[in-house]
C-alpha cells in the first residue's frame, strides 16, 4: 500500500510520535498551523470517515478520547483546542487514511458554529 500514514505507523517514514496504542497512533503534523498540531490514525489502514461503520463507530469515539488526553498533555485543555476530521477532497483530507486534527495553543480563527 502507498499510503504516507501507513508508512509511518509502520516506521518505514519516521514520524514524531506523541501517543501509540494497539488500536491508534498520534503524530506531529509536518505543517502545523496552530503551536499544537497533532494528527490521530488509526493503525489500521480506513480510507476516510464515510467508511467508518457501525461495527467501528467505537474507533472515532477512541479517537476522540485519544484527543483529549493529549490535549491535557500538552496542556491547551483549558483554553480551548479544535478538532476535525476532514473527509473527502471537497472536504479537505488531503491524505486517505482516516484522521482527526488536534488544534490548539493559539486563538483559532474561522468560527465553524
Amino acid at each position: 500500500m502507498d499510503c504516507i500514514f501507513c508508512k509511518i505507523i509502520g516506521g518505514q517514514i519516521p514520524g514524531n510520535f506523541v501517543y501509540q496504542d494497539e488500536t491508534v497512533v498520534a503524530f506531529r503534523d509536518i505543517n502545523p498551523v496552530a503551536p499544537v498540531h497533532i494528527l490521530i490514525a488509526p493503525r489500521e489502514h480506513i480510507g476516510s470517515l464515510a467508511d467508518i461503520t457501525e461495527e467501528r463507530a467505537g474507533l472515532v469515539g477512541h479517537m476522540a478520547v485519544v484527543a483529549n488526553q493529549i490535549a491535557r498533555q500538552m496542556g491547551i485543555a483549558e483554553n480551548g483546542y479544535r478538532v476535525t476530521i476532514n473527509n473527502g477532497p471537497e472536504g479537505g483530507q488531503v491524505v486517505p487514511h482516516l484522521h482527526m486534527h488536534l488544534l490548539g495553543g493559539r486563538q483559532l480563527s474561522g468560527r465553524l458554529g
